[in-house]
């Protein structure tokens, strides 16, 4: 019986484009090089999306794996210049977000892929879920700290060496006791567990399947966010 060999889904040319791109980040030679933007980004991002799409319905059916070019999972390569003293058009990594079927009328964590020259990252978690938001997430951190304990600090998501990442408030909200087990958690504003990754494991052949690793070690940080929000996992 014949065995069917895994394919890479993206390719080394993908980051030779994110390169040339950050170095030749205007309009003219974006347009000279569409074709490689196509070829390169686009398609196999779709086709990235296509693969984790069965893998994600498996980790949880109440998330979403869009592969419309636009609208979908795919951030769109423009960038938004109207209120940024950057004013170079284009993004210069791939950002891939899975969401929750209700993020459109409720806060919902998701799953997220970074591919860029210099970093890259898969995750899962909440970005700036805003003041309520992250108040009813550091709620639930008291009200539960030990199965926040093994979300966000044993099991997969340390096997994985997943870490908690992004920005903090410089102490607790005056309700919260500085006290607190996890008052370092209770200063954050965002919520969101990522592995760092390298260009040798994005153009692997079974690089979706590693991702998938890690979006499985973050589901009980996931779920402990959707329960926050009362959304469905």
């Amino acid at each position: 019986m014949a065995t069917t060999t895994a394919q890479a889904t993206f390719g080394p040319e993908l980051f030779a484009f994110l390169d040339d791109l950050k170095a030749n980040n205007d309009r003219e030679w974006f347009t000279a090089n569409r074709d490689r933007y196509e070829e390169h980004l686009l398609e196999p991002a779709i086709d990235f999306i296509v693969a984790f799409g069965p893998k994600l319905e498996k980790i949880s059916p109440h998330f979403r794996a869009d592969p419309r070019p636009s609208g979908g999972s795919l951030f769109r390569i423009y960038r938004d210049t109207r209120f940024s003293k950057d004013k170079t058009p284009y993004k210069t990594n791939v950002g891939i977000h899975f969401r929750h079927e209700l993020a459109k009328d409720a806060h919902a964590p998701g799953f997220y892929l970074h591919i860029g020259p210099g970093e890259v990252f898969g995750g899962a978690g909440m970005w700036h879920p805003g003041t309520e938001g992250a108040t009813r997430i550091r709620e639930a951190i008291v009200a539960d700290p030990e199965r926040w304990r093994r979300a966000t600090r044993g099991g997969a998501f340390a096997r994985k060496h997943l870490e908690l990442g992004g920005d903090s408030l410089k102490r607790v909200p005056s309700w919260a006791d500085p006290e607190h087990a996890f008052a370092d958690d209770l200063r954050r504003k965002d919520f969101f567990g990522w592995a760092h990754l390298d260009k040798d494991e994005v153009v692997a052949p079974r690089f979706v399947d590693e991702y998938a690793g890690i979006c499985r070690a973050a589901v009980p940080l996931v779920h402990f966010l959707c329960d926050a929000f009362e959304v469905p996992f």
